[in-house]
């Protein structure tokens, strides 16, 4: 039986490859400080030390830290400290094992020229601590000879993150996004969880993974909003006025530390421009995207007409 170490199986997306490769028969060691959902624990604080990989044929790194702190605060020194001295300490654990080192496509150079990004796109002037960061790891992961998955906005079933920030937006019935409508590819957690577990055999590099086609930015925000029973008209704001906006809401969080600015230059980059990624480097190792964002918002309605069934 081939031995599966996955980092972060506590979190979202490792939680997922985690409970997806016990489903498919391989034995699983949730790496890092909180148990994951199937499997035998191994503590790992990617802080301060190198994990116990003993056993593992594979090694899935799924731990990050997240976020979009102020520059300079104290979790954008977290954040290193567990995306690049982490990494550093899980590829010298690693040894000579495959390692799949799950990315981000934050980590591509942002502005104009996004419409159709391979995996050449240039990697530099990343926006925030969190894109900084997963590119200076990911630098060390491929050094070493890893696979490099680089997915956008990850969402699916336990999504803390960006669907909850999305429901947070809205205000009074309102909801404000930068510029007009534009087209964005989107990533379903069952489609990186399937390349997770099939790119221990790919060649070492990086690939871009996202759901079978880019999504038109308004109606896939509408489709989440009504999936979750949320009315809600989504009116544009001019880009250089949210840009304004997210400056100076940026100031405003480096005299709060510890507090996120409820909107940044990174957020309204993401969501401004059109941002689609060219999956064909995955597709020609036999990777197919099975999931697409359709299939999350009926999941979502359904399960919103369940609990309101509910005694």
């Amino acid at each position: 039986m081939t031995t599966i170490a996955v980092t972060g199986a506590s979190g979202f997306c490792g939680s997922h490859v985690a409970g997806t490769a016990a489903a498919r028969g391989y034995e699983v060691l949730c790496v890092g400080r909180r148990p994951g959902p199937v499997g035998r624990h191994v503590p790992w604080d990617a802080t301060r030390e190198a994990p116990d990989l003993s056993g593992a044929d594979l090694v899935v790194h799924c731990a990050a830290a997240v976020g979009d702190p102020p520059p300079g605060s104290r979790a954008e020194a977290a954040m290193r400290a567990v995306n690049i001295d982490g990494t550093a300490r899980l590829m010298e654990a690693a040894g000579d094992r495959p390692v799949v080192w799950v990315s981000s496509a934050s980590v591509y150079e942002p502005g104009p020229g996004r419409s159709y990004i391979t995996e050449e796109h240039p990697v530099r002037g990343q926006l925030n601590a969190y894109g900084r960061t997963k590119a200076a790891g990911e630098a060390v992961a491929l050094s070493g000879g890893a696979v490099v998955l680089r997915p956008r906005a990850v969402y699916g079933a336990g999504d803390p993150h960006l669907v909850p920030r999305l429901l947070s937006r809205v205000r009074r019935g309102l909801l404000l996004l930068p510029g007009p409508s534009v087209r964005l590819s989107l990533t379903a957690v069952e489609n990186l969880t399937d390349a997770c577990l099939a790119a221990g055999g790919w060649p070492p590099g990086a690939y871009n993974i996202a759901d079978p086609a880019p999504y038109d930015r308004d109606r896939a925000v509408r489709a989440v909003l009504e999936a979750h029973g949320v009315r809600a008209r989504i009116r544009h704001v001019p880009p250089a006025v949210a840009r304004a906006v997210a400056g100076a809401a940026q100031l405003a969080g480096r005299l709060r530390p510890g507090t996120e600015p409820f909107l940044t230059p990174y957020a309204v980059d993401q969501l401004a421009g059109s941002v689609v990624l060219d999956v064909s480097k995955a597709e020609a190792q036999g990777w197919r995207a099975r999931r697409a964002l359709a299939d999350y918002t009926t999941a979502s309605s359904a399960g919103a007409v369940l609990a309101q069934d509910s005694p």
